[in-house]
């Protein structure tokens, strides 16, 4: 890639006449604009932009729904040296009060010139945008925009100036905002491209991924403006409902890359019949990036059996470990290996008593698979350490420190965090994993682990055995700690969401049937057990479980939990 100074300017570079963005709503309903089209649109969204006092440095909060015009405004900021950020956009599938304590939090955090929202934005959730004296609501097709013909001052982006913010760890409740200059998000994007073999000529990228978490951002939005590269979206919304829709648009145009969380490859299968299947073709496909949580070994080999008579090429489903701090991705499976990412077969009983990676034969009683995140992208350099700080050997799981030349500097506005998060320059991530050879294995969040009688056990391996009962709905399981005084150690609790709210009826037996799936596949029981209705654990702007509101909820309802 030639080197450019600034994202902007890489923008500026891109083939006029290439396809940029496809917005794809249904078979009938999509909408492509070249490169030429999107500069043009962006600039007049600077020239709105600038005429509502927004001026280099200044940010920008932007709530509109996926696609086009929320692109187009994200980079009409840049183009004037302000510093832009998405926000999620409400919907009927995040907890309402959940998504406004993190929207006022976020945008108060902020303090920004503009908060651009769509016209359908809804009028109760305007008091949750937190406004400062100096700050402009705009609603889009709102203010005075420059003409085509007209010029309106774009500012040179310096590369160690602001690019955007982004929010970590994929909720606004977090309020933690990852500043991120030019430079930093072109060497990522250099290095990812360098991995991932990257040709703009053949390359087409898909993508339903929200545009405020780092996956969307950065993989399905800045990848393809620096690197010249199509791109197909749909609404994230629209995916949830249709995830079948996935393999409609891949066929149709031919994507060869596309980024999912771990949960999409079993939620794509499990949601598309047998007997509609054949229809669509995935041989286009070179890479399908598990990203964003620990990769689990089932959920690959579900997609890899579903979809492989359809074209899906052994080794095209590979995998990442990335987060907003590191701009995105810090390890990149190797695309190249016909089999996919490794894969080490683990004594479970020695790894949940010691966090001790004791090889065993595949299969053997007892024992748990851990798929590879891939090897570090260059310039990156990653720790292992124990909860003392102690750096672990090769086969030890602990805490996973990270340094690299795409690294942030700091959360923005929140001096407190960043002093706990970066330390003599190492960026404690507070997950867990593990290095075997030159490749790291992830494991778990080091905050979510469960301690019963001195046994550590990921909240994720209980998730996905109560998740293979029949009556309980896919992906809506959430497995937590809880004290109990009497024990004198953590019992396990389960929260599960059923297919149907009739099968409450039954929930004795169903209980019963989840406990001894847990003892059987983990060795361990379950303590309480939670069947709750459809639609009740509270989700992640995601939508994905969110482990801490869901036991806020929990404790509402219950309040005989011992919480202490």
């Amino acid at each position: 890639m030639v080197r450019y100074n600034n994202l902007v300017e890489a923008l500026e570079a891109a083939p006029g006449e290439r396809p940029f963005v496809t917005a794809w709503v249904n078979e009938d309903e999509q909408e492509t604009v070249t490169f030429a089209d999107f500069r043009r649109r962006a600039r007049l969204q600077a020239g709105v932009l600038g005429a509502s006092g927004v001026h280099s440095g200044d940010r920008v909060i932007i709530i509109m729904p996926q696609g086009i015009p929320a692109m187009t405004v994200f980079v009409g900021a840049m183009k004037l040296g302000a510093v832009p950020a998405f926000i999620a956009y409400p919907n009927d599938k995040v907890e309402p009060s959940k998504y406004r304590f993190g929207v006022a939090g976020v945008t108060a955090n902020l303090n920004a010139k503009v908060v651009a929202i769509d016209e359908a934005f809804p009028d109760e959730m305007l008091e949750y945008v937190a406004l400062g004296a100096n700050t402009k609501l705009l609603r889009a097709g709102e203010g005075k925009s420059t003409s085509e013909e007209e010029e309106f001052r774009q500012t040179t982006n310096e590369g160690d100036g602001v690019a955007f913010i982004q929010h970590s760890a994929g909720t606004t409740g977090l309020q933690k905002g990852v500043a991120l200059t030019h430079s930093a998000v072109l060497r990522q994007l250099e290095h990812l491209a360098e991995a991932l073999k990257i040709d703009s000529t053949t390359d087409r990228i898909y993508s339903w991924l929200p545009l405020y978490h780092d996956m969307g951002l950065i993989a399905c939005f800045m990848l393809p403006m620096a690197y010249h590269i199509p791109l197909v979206m749909q609404s994230p919304l629209d995916w949830v409902i249709h995830p079948e829709t996935m393999l409609q648009v891949i066929s149709e145009h031919k994507c060869t890359l596309a980024w999912l969380p771990n949960f999409a490859f079993q939620f794509v299968p499990r949601r598309t019949r047998l007997n509609r299947r054949a229809q669509y073709d995935l041989s286009s496909v070179r890479a399908l990036i598990n990203c964003s949580e620990p990769v689990r070994t089932s959920s690959i080999q579900e997609f890899q059996n579903a979809f492989a008579a359809i074209g899906l090429k052994a080794g095209a489903l590979q995998s990442s470990y990335a987060m907003a701090e590191n701009v995105f991705a810090v390890t990149q499976s190797a695309i190249d290996r016909l089999s996919g990412p490794s894969q080490i077969w683990a004594d479970g009983r020695q790894f949940r008593n010691s966090h001790r990676i004791v090889r065993v034969a595949e299969g053997s009683t007892g024992s748990v698979c851990f798929t590879s995140s891939g090897p570090l992208l260059p310039n990156h350099e990653i720790r292992i350490v124990a909860d003392s700080g102690v750096p672990l050997g090769e086969g030890s799981a602990g805490e996973i420190l990270i340094k690299s030349d795409c690294l942030f500097n700091g959360y923005y506005n929140r001096a407190d965090l960043t002093a706990k998060a970066i330390v003599d320059g190492w960026y404690h991530t507070g997950d867990l994993g593990f290095f075997a050879g030159d490749e790291l294995y992830v494991v778990g969040r080091k905050k979510d682990l469960i301690i019963v009688g001195g046994e550590n056990l990921y909240p994720q391996d209980i998730e996905e055995v109560a998740a293979s009962h029949s009556a309980v709905h896919d992906g809506r399981v959430v497995a937590m700690g809880l004290y109990n005084p009497d024990l004198g150690t953590e019992e396990i609790v389960i929260v599960a969401e059923v297919e149907s709210e009739g099968l409450l009826a039954n929930a004795a037996e169903i209980e019963r049937e989840i406990r001894g799936k847990v003892t059987a596949a983990l060795g361990v029981s379950a303590g309480t057990i939670f069947l709750k209705p459809p639609k009740w654990i509270v989700k992640s702007t995601a939508g994905k479980p969110a482990r801490s509101a869901t036991f806020e909820k929990l404790q509402k309802e219950h309040p005989e939990l011992n919480v202490e």
